[in-house]
């Protein structure tokens, strides 16, 4: 039903300070980004190494959903954002289990979404959503082209790197002697 977590949504108050904080001390790519004026709030999705992702959200006005939650504090966990191959399916079997949902929306093949209230979901707002990862990243973090995989040589070997279903790239970097023993495994598996 869920095929991994996506990515944890902060709100904070100082949408300016925060985005310093992760974007320019920790290193994080800026990805997608929108405001919805409806709602009142803005949002970025900052991608933290190979496949961690926060998204920040805020208020853009009075009225926002968000005030309740941002009251009495400066920031915090949100909600967790959960993907799913069929949101459809994960409805259905949480009905079955008798567990509520809220805020469904679907824009097509874009992006779909429903909401588990924290009551049902040990104290945590649970958004499950379904989408292709990679349309919200930055291309700088994703792999170019349709290749699943790259080599590319090192000073002590190679370095790998796989395109990840989730979105985005894992790399990892191999001395000769594991580089030489994958090839030997790659080999004998299509063999």
């Amino acid at each position: 039903m869920i095929s991994r977590i996506d990515h944890v949504s902060l709100a904070v108050k100082d949408f300016d300070a925060a985005t310093g904080f992760f974007v320019d001390l920790l290193g994080a790519v800026p990805g997608a980004a929108a405001e919805d004026p409806g709602m009142k709030y803005r949002w970025q999705l900052l991608s933290l190494g190979d496949l961690s992702r926060i998204e920040l959200i805020t208020p853009t006005g009075p009225g926002s959903y968000l005030d309740n939650f941002l009251k009495d504090r400066q920031g915090g966990v949100h909600h967790i954002t959960l993907q799913t191959p069929d949101l459809r399916k994960a409805k259905e079997a949480l009905e079955e289990m008798n567990i509520p949902t809220f805020g469904s929306a679907d824009y097509g093949e874009v992006w779909k979404e429903l909401f588990i209230h924290p009551r049902h979901a040990f104290g945590v707002l649970m958004q499950l959503a379904e989408f292709t990862p990679d349309d919200w990243l930055s291309p700088s973090v994703r792999m170019p082209g349709k290749p699943k995989a790259r080599i590319d040589r090192t000073r002590d070997g190679v370095a790998l790197k796989i395109a990840h279903p989730g979105g985005g790239t894992v790399s990892l970097a191999m001395d000769r002697d594991e580089a030489t023993r994958l090839l030997k495994d790659l080999q004998e598996a299509l063999e």
